[in-house]
């Protein structure tokens, strides 16, 4: 797909960060009817985070301040902050405001973006564009969720799933087009509603004491449905972007997924034919923090020094709505 620029958009920081509070699997086996080795083996999760006392806007703000300490950029410079995130604050404003306010960050301006597990792949091909066009310098492309304030703890399929946790990317332009984006493909398909959703809090089904006896503001997800959906989307949107850009699996450096469930990522690389070693996986000590996954991956390979300027990684996901896609980066950090 053509596309007008003045610019390539690279990333030249990053930041994140996870709440103190563990909930390990050992804590489950407490609460519902579950057992380390089951979630284990199913899922590839241990532990997961959880923030105790705060909301989205927490997560996001500091890992928008851990990235401008780590990377020496002031918040005056930025001029654009989008968030994606499925636990916003509030519906209104938009937690980008938000952290906006509270890192700083006066001359920016910036939005919330709702795209569940894939939110910030469209997150980052958004801020992406809008470098590209030469109007903006500093775009922060954050992604941040509070899962545990919408989980049931009673659901002993959903609930061992999901973490809280932040991670955020600095964009800036770049005349090498060699480096930053290279293509994309990003998809939605809306008959996937009924298999994973949230019900309750939106002018469908505004909050009553009904929407709440009916546990209508939790997730709900069918999860074979959505495994079998999941599993071929990743790993075919991941080998279709390969195939568009005559990549071969020895070409690429890391594939980065989203970290749903270990298995999917699995397949997702075996369809790339990539070795395990090949692929950014935290999910075991994190879970799935939905927006948050494809950033903190990121961020821990580079500062782990896993990561080399003109590396080629591709970014992957799959999440409600349906939404999935996959990126294709060329990286451009020393």
């Amino acid at each position: 797909m053509a596309r007008e620029k003045k610019y390539n958009a690279v990333i030249t920081g990053l930041g994140m960060y996870f709440p103190e509070k563990i909930y390990d699997n050992k804590y489950f086996e407490s609460i519902i009817d579950t057992n380390d080795e089951w979630i284990l083996t199913r899922t590839g999760i241990k532990e997961r985070r959880i923030l105790e006392n705060g909301a989205t806007s927490d997560l996001a703000t500091n890992a928008a301040l851990d990235l401008m300490q780590r990377h020496n950029v002031s918040a005056e410079e930025i001029d654009c902050i989008i968030i994606a995130t499925v636990t916003p604050d509030m519906l209104f404003p938009a937690t980008a405001c938000l952290v906006q306010n509270r890192i700083g960050a006066v001359n920016a301006w910036g939005f919330d973006l709702e795209a569940a597990c894939s939110g910030f792949l469209f997150a980052f091909q958004t801020g992406c564009a809008l470098v590209e066009s030469g109007q903006y310098k500093k775009v922060l492309v954050i992604g941040a969720d509070k899962m545990s304030s919408i989980v049931d703890y009673t659901d002993r399929n959903n609930c061992i799933l999901f973490g809280d946790g932040g991670a955020a990317l600095l964009l800036e332009p770049s005349e090498d087009y060699n480096l930053g984006l290279q293509d994309f493909i990003l998809r939605i398909d809306g008959a996937g509603e009924g298999a994973l959703h949230m019900k309750g809090g939106g002018s469908l089904n505004p909050p009553t004491h009904e929407t709440v006896d009916k546990k209508m503001h939790y997730l709900y997800q069918d999860g074979k449905a959505v495994f079998k959906v999941a599993v071929k989307g990743m790993a075919d949107v991941s080998y279709e972007l390969m195939q568009k850009n005559n990549l071969k699996s020895e070409d690429i450096a890391y594939l980065v997924p989203h970290q749903a469930n270990l298995r999917i990522i699995d397949a997702t690389a075996q369809r790339m034919g990539l070795s395990k070693e090949k692929v950014m996986i935290n999910i075991d000590r994190y879970g799935n923090t939905t927006a948050a996954t494809i950033p903190s991956c990121l961020a821990e390979y580079y500062r782990a020094g896993k990561l080399k300027k003109g590396d080629k990684i591709i970014l992957s996901a799959f999440g409600a709505g349906y939404t999935w896609g996959a990126t294709y980066v060329v990286w451009a950090i020393d």
